[in-house]
């Protein structure tokens, strides 16, 4: 054999160790998951038995309501006063409007802001 030939063959060797150590090495990484997901998993709590699952009220399913909502209007600053502030304000609660109908966009407007359509004109 000459000496290329051997250089070659040292070369090609070498190329199957380093595939074979990054083969092995690809299922020790994917072993090591599987380890880590069992460890995981056995860690968790036991899923819920049947008898513990969210039963349906007596009265059947919930039925969707669609109703408007009108929000309360912010308290007017008193003559002479500060104005209010976040902090003065308390929580904002909604009541059910006195109205049937609901609201609407502009004709000719796209309903959102930057939607690209012409807007009310």
């Amino acid at each position: 054999m000459n000496t290329a030939s051997m250089q070659l063959a040292a070369a090609s060797g070498l190329m199957s160790l380093v595939l074979f150590v990054v083969a092995v090495g690809l299922l020790a990484l994917l072993a090591g998951g599987f380890w880590m997901t069992s460890r995981v998993k056995y860690r968790e709590s036991p899923r819920p038995r049947p008898e513990e699952q969210p039963k349906l009220p007596p009265e059947g399913p919930v039925r969707e309501l669609r109703e408007n909502r009108d929000y309360e209007e912010v308290p007017p600053t008193p003559e002479g006063g500060r104005p209010l502030t976040p902090y003065d304000l308390r929580n904002q609660d909604s009541k059910p409007s006195a109205t049937k109908e609901r609201p609407r966009w502009s004709r000719g407007s796209s309903g959102s802001f930057g939607g690209g359509g012409l807007g009310a004109h």
